[in-house]
Parts: C-alpha cells; sequence; structure tokens
C-alpha cells in the first residue's frame, strides 16, 4: 500500500461531516499552506493513521495476558526467524561488524 494515491487507481467517497468539521479542517489546511486538492491527501492519511491506530489496539488486546518476557521472547523469536529467512534468500549478509577507518 502506498502512502500516494495513484489518481487512476482512486476511488471516490461520498461521506457527510458535521459544518463544525468541514470549517475546522478547511482552516487547518489553509492555514498549513495546502492547496486545492489536498483535502483528499489529508483524508486519506487520516483515515490510514486511525486503521492503524485500530490495529495497534487490537494487536495490543491479543497480547493483554502475556507477561513483558513472553512478549520479548516472541519479538526475539520473529527477529531471529526474520534475519535468518533473509539470510537464505541472500537479502542479507551475516552480520559482521565494521571496523572503524584507521585515523592517520
Amino acid at each position: 500500500m502506498s502512502n500516494s494515491a495513484d489518481p487512476q487507481d482512486a476511488v471516490r467517497w461520498n461521506i457527510k461531516i458535521s459544518k463544525d468539521t468541514d470549517v475546522a479542517v478547511r482552516s487547518f489546511l489553509a492555514r498549513a499552506g495546502f492547496k486545492k486538492g489536498d483535502l483528499s491527501k489529508f483524508v486519506e492519511e487520516a483515515v490510514r493513521w486511525r486503521v492503524f491506530d485500530q490495529t495497534l489496539g487490537e494487536v495490543r488486546a491479543g497480547f493483554a495476558d502475556l507477561s513483558s518476557q513472553q512478549l520479548q521472547d516472541l519479538v526475539d523469536e520473529a527477529v531471529d526467524a526474520a534475519g535468518s529467512q533473509l539470510l537464505k534468500d541472500g537479502l542479507l549478509n551475516a552480520f559482521k561488524p565494521k571496523k572503524a577507518p584507521r585515523r592517520r
């Protein structure tokens, strides 16, 4: 999912919002120097953030019964598995600390 909508892939929404919200958003956009057409971009970004926030809440609720250590163990396991897969696919070189360049 990209952050900027391709105009050919865009869909049109017909929505209703309160007059107060309309004035507040348009005033904000004008003060921030947004131009005509930026309302759609602003709404899309706001919707993306709201969906992300809701999804994050669901994930947090799903892990609420785990201790901090259990959660850390799951994260560590997932990171190790992802790293191993990237190494296997040749997309990541084995971690080798780089030596700092010598100062002369």
